[in-house]
């Protein structure tokens, strides 16, 4: 729940290819100690308190973002502002000594009702406290559109953008979804899109890739 300690084993990357053919330092096997996550802040209209809640894989391989009431939407019963809905988690890490880490990846996962004429996004980006915010990732689905929704951002290996080493960097995640009537007609039908926990699989996972920090 927002604001508690979750626990789990260190995290390993997650690549289709052996991550050491781009670069030999960073490893595959995660290092050995626990790393705790704890939710520092929540912010948006897409994550109200007591909302979202994070939790370690068992696997130890990723960390799940779990939603309750992400939902962006247009027509019927919408108030104005109920198109465009966004959460920014700041995330405090702790890492075992020695190592740093880094996004690779993200798999987000919902349901949207699109009318046919009409169409939804999904952005996100990921940034340190201190540093520059990344480039936004989005993925649109269009309608006529009725269906669980799945879209993944990858990181290049040599795009990852690694958390300061020795230093304790608070991590954001902010996302948005978007629906846009089109050529729908938003005063008979209504469209929308979540990023939410509805059936319990509905989720939002981060993987990420380690290395080990150089020695003084």
């Amino acid at each position: 729940m927002p604001g508690g300690l979750i626990a789990g084993a260190a995290l390993a990357a997650l690549f289709a290819s052996p991550i050491s053919t781009y670069d030999a330092s960073i490893i595959v096997n995660p290092p050995p100690d626990k790393i705790v996550i704890e939710i520092a802040t929540v912010n948006g209209s897409g994550c109200p308190a007591g909302t979202a809640a994070v939790a370690v894989a068992p696997d130890n391989t990723a960390f799940t973002v779990t939603y309750s009431d992400y939902l962006a939407q247009v027509g019927v019963g919408s108030k104005p502002t109920d198109f465009r809905k966004n959460c920014q988690l700041n995330l405090i890490v702790h890492v075992p000594q020695g190592f740093t880490y880094a996004i690779a990846s993200a798999d987000y996962r919902g349901y949207a009702k699109l009318e046919p004429g009409a169409s939804g996004t999904e952005k996100a980006s990921y940034y340190f406290q201190g540093s520059s915010v990344t480039t936004p990732i989005s993925h649109t689905f269009r309608g006529n559109y009725a269906d669980n929704w799945q879209a993944t951002d990858r990181v290049d290996v040599a795009a990852l953008v690694w958390a300061p080493c020795g230093e304790k960097r608070n991590f954001n995640i902010n996302t948005e979804l978007r629906v846009n009537a089109g050529t729908s007609d938003p005063s008979k039908t209504t469209s929308f899109m979540t990023m939410d926990s509805t059936d319990g699989d509905l989720n939002t996972i981060y993987h990420l890739a380690w290395k080990e920090c150089p020695r003084n």
